[in-house]
């Protein structure tokens, strides 16, 4: 099995945690005409992590590494889960069966489905498991 057509290339940029870093990402992003299809923020101690899936992943790292953002290439796994009470819980329950460590995550919930998007320690052993329990992994292509 090419379990390749699963990793998604995330994007994460680290920036001074202040008024307007959001804005001029999504701004250099914009120029570029690149989709930003989910995203998150983290914050520690003044300085934020603005996670990133978008459809043209090294035209978007080319773009906010010329700016000065400090950019780097994250592999995550997207899985498509029941938008319902128990979702998230049979996701979780077959990776933590299998001894495998959700580092973080986030979610959205699109018109068919809830996705959840998942950084683990053990990439190919969760793409694996998941298959193996019947969940539905979005393939790399879907997000470009």
């Amino acid at each position: 099995m090419d379990r390749k057509k699963y990793v998604i290339k995330q994007i994460s940029i680290f920036s001074e945690n202040r008024p307007g870093r959001l804005a001029s990402v999504a701004q250099a992003l914009g120029e570029e005409k690149v989709n930003i299809l989910a995203f998150s923020i983290a914050e520690a101690s003044g300085f934020g992590v603005i996670r990133a899936l978008v459809d043209h992943p090294q035209k978007a790292y080319e773009k906010l590494s010329s700016l000065g953002f400090n950019v780097a290439f994250t592999d995550v796994i997207a899985v498509q889960m029941k938008d319902q009470p128990w979702g998230l819980f049979e996701i979780a329950k077959v990776l933590g069966d299998a001894g495998i460590n959700i580092e973080y995550s986030y979610a959205y919930s699109g018109k068919k489905a809830a996705v959840l998007i998942l950084r683990v320690d053990q990439v190919d052993d969760a793409i694996e498991k998941i298959l193996a329990s019947g969940a539905t992994l979005l393939e790399y292509s879907v997000f470009h």
